[in-house]
């Protein structure tokens, strides 16, 4: 069974995603470590549970999920995997830090893969379904494993509301199709995992989110 373990880092509150199986293998997500001691946080729970980091992740790599992906990368030798429309905004990293005033202390490495939408993507013993979700970011996409109805939704859908699409590349028709066409059409059972907040699920956002 597919376990996930979130973490809530950074200035922006940013969710922080641990995904992993029997095998022990995992695949961290957006991770958004802005400090040392959230570093030594995520660092701790890898190895108290005895896993073993195989990839990295990005649903898409505004700054705020992606301060702690250079520390992954290097701390556990492991490769960036981003959608290939993402990287207009990875490289944009050290840009927006400076418009926010913030020290840009560890650029994001280079993606080294990008995602196949057909073939989904495996580790472990686990396979996820990537889907292509738009709006929010040029590059967003959504990780869903079917198998016990979860999606790791990035800033897509949030219980209540939506991802912005005031930042550069968003787009609120594009976001609006993104949830009506791709979210919305996975069971109402599943569970969302979202970039910030609380978890939900796609059967109450679609009868309650405005």
């Amino acid at each position: 069974m597919l376990k996930v373990k979130k973490f809530t880092f950074n200035p922006f509150s940013e969710n922080t995603y641990i995904i992993y199986d029997d095998s022990k293998e995992c695949v961290i997500i957006d991770p958004g470590c802005f400090t040392k001691e959230e570093e030594a946080i995520l660092d701790n729970y890898i190895t108290e549970n005895q896993l073993k980091p195989v990839m990295l992740w990005h649903t898409h790599s505004h700054l705020d999920h992606v301060f702690g992906s250079s520390f992954v990368s290097k701390k556990y030798g492991i490769d960036l995997w981003i959608h290939k429309e993402d990287l207009q905004t990875l490289s944009s990293f050290e840009a927006v830090c400076n418009m926010y005033g913030l020290p840009v202390n560890n650029i994001p490495p280079a993606a080294n893969h990008f995602f196949d939408l057909e073939k989904g993507i495996s580790f472990g013993n686990s396979k996820l379904e990537i889907r292509f979700v738009p709006g929010h970011a040029p590059g967003h996409v959504v990780f869903v494993d079917d198998q016990n109805q979860r999606v790791v939704g990035g800033d897509v859908l949030f219980k209540g509301s939506v991802g912005r699409t005031d930042l550069p590349g968003g787009d609120p028709t594009v976001l609006a199709k993104s949830i009506e066409q791709v979210l919305y059409a996975l069971p109402d059972g599943h569970v969302v995992w979202p970039g910030h907040g609380p978890s939900t699920t796609i059967g109450e956002e679609k009868q309650t989110n405005p």
